[in-house]
């Protein structure tokens, strides 16, 4: 596998979670709740939580949720999440801080977009925001969006490049500008005092090509942790494409430092899906390992039964199950490939890539299921309980293979 080469960034740290430097990249995500509403927010971001999110960003836009912060944060460490909670501010943000000196002090970072603190006092207002992040030592995220692009800064290197010898589009100042936002507002954070290892940086589009750009220049200017994701990436199996196909050439560059899929979910939906597709892009890109994988064949007219379909669902669903239990007691598990095949054709060979895998018999092929562990056939099975038989054959393997930690299995005897 080829080896990603981060790119080199300062450390800074959220609440006891570390972003940049050699600590992994970190998946993050962020409420749809109104803040104010303490139960509905602590039940969502302990959901966000539980699916693997490592920071949790709520919005802090009037009175009622900046009040309802502290106690947001102190309902969830009472339930055991010590999930670090960050507060979105945009246009009133330097009000509500001064206001609410408590909500400061519970958020473990704030999050500013430069280009909406303030329309005639912007400088002033962001300065206000960082005097509150010095008192309560908290860091920042500067997160840019060309949705809200400071436009007097958009003017003036428009204006620059009208009169320049060789004018670039439209586009590129575009995205020169907001590279400039990012940049002149760390500037700024720095000179007001403070740290260098306390500014993050996100420079947001939502469109893939623009984001993979904008990227690569702000990477190229800058050591600050960056944090990446497309907004507003859109619904279903739009967002989920276009997020991958923007995120995928910029973490395999080594950009990127904690990432957020911002998915327009479905009425009810599961607000945790944007966690999970934030996972399996780090995973599927080899970057990080969050729970065991099932590579399974797409089907075909060899495979006119659902069997091997069910069997691949159900063992999906099974390793789900039990990853909580495997990740705590068998470390190295969640590296673990195992392939569910469903013909002769290509399920032997898959399955021998895998650490574990089962070849399915394929339509009018003889009735036998060859196992292999380790690249190496072990059994063959037949018969109605062979779904069960692999699941045994897969948790055997689990608990030989990975060496438990201290205390598995431990009886608790005195």
């Amino acid at each position: 596998m080829i080896t990603v080469q981060r790119k080199k960034t300062v450390s800074v740290d959220v609440g006891g979670v570390t972003i940049g430097g050699s600590a992994p990249v970190i998946v993050q995500s962020m409420t749809n709740t109104d803040t104010a509403d303490v139960g509905s927010t602590v039940d969502q971001v302990r959901l966000l939580a539980d699916a693997g999110s490592e920071l949790v960003r709520v919005t802090v836009n009037n009175d009622a949720s900046a009040r309802a912060v502290p106690e947001i944060t102190s309902r969830l460490r009472d339930a055991g999440y010590a999930t670090p909670i960050v507060g979105d501010f945009h246009y009133n943000g330097h009000i509500l801080l001064k206001k609410y000196p408590d909500a400061a002090d519970a958020l473990a970072k704030l999050r500013i977009n430069p280009g909406n603190v303030g329309t005639k006092h912007r400088d002033a207002n962001f300065t206000q925001i960082i005097e509150v992040a010095l008192e309560h030592h908290k860091p920042v995220r500067i997160g840019v969006n060309w949705g809200s692009l400071d436009q007097r800064l958009l003017t003036e290197l428009m204006d620059a490049n009208a009169v320049a010898s060789a004018p670039k589009d439209a586009k590129e100042v575009l995205l020169d500008a907001m590279v400039e936002s990012a940049l002149r507002s760390a500037e700024l954070a720095e000179e007001i005092g403070l740290g260098h290892d306390r500014i993050v940086i996100s420079t947001k589009v939502s469109t893939v090509r623009d984001l993979i750009a904008v990227y690569r220049m702000l990477a190229a200017r800058c050591e600050y942790p960056l944090h990446v994701g497309l907004t507003e990436a859109g619904l279903g199996a739009k967002g989920i494409v276009a997020t991958t196909a923007g995120l995928s050439p910029i973490l395999l560059d080594g950009i990127g430092d904690t990432i957020r899929v911002s998915l327009t979910p479905r009425p009810g939906g599961d607000r945790a899906e944007e966690v999970r597709i934030a996972q399996q892009v780090l995973q599927s890109l080899g970057i990080r390992h969050f729970e065991a994988q099932v590579t399974a064949c797409p089907g075909c007219g060899r495979t006119t039964s659902t069997f091997f379909q069910e069997m691949a669902e159900d063992i999906t669903d099974y390793i789900r199950e039990m990853m909580p239990e495997w990740r705590r007691d068998y470390p190295g598990v969640e590296e673990m490939d195992v392939a569910v095949m469903g013909c002769v054709v290509n399920g032997p060979g898959e399955s021998k890539h895998a650490n574990i895998g089962i070849s399915l018999p394929g339509t009018f092929e003889e009735p036998k299921a060859p196992v292999y562990i380790d690249g190496r056939h072990s059994t063959t099975l037949k018969g109605d309980g062979l779904v069960d038989e692999f699941k045994q054959i897969l948790s055997d393997y689990v608990k030989r293979t990975y060496a438990p930690s201290v205390g598995a299995g431990a009886s608790g005897e005195a």
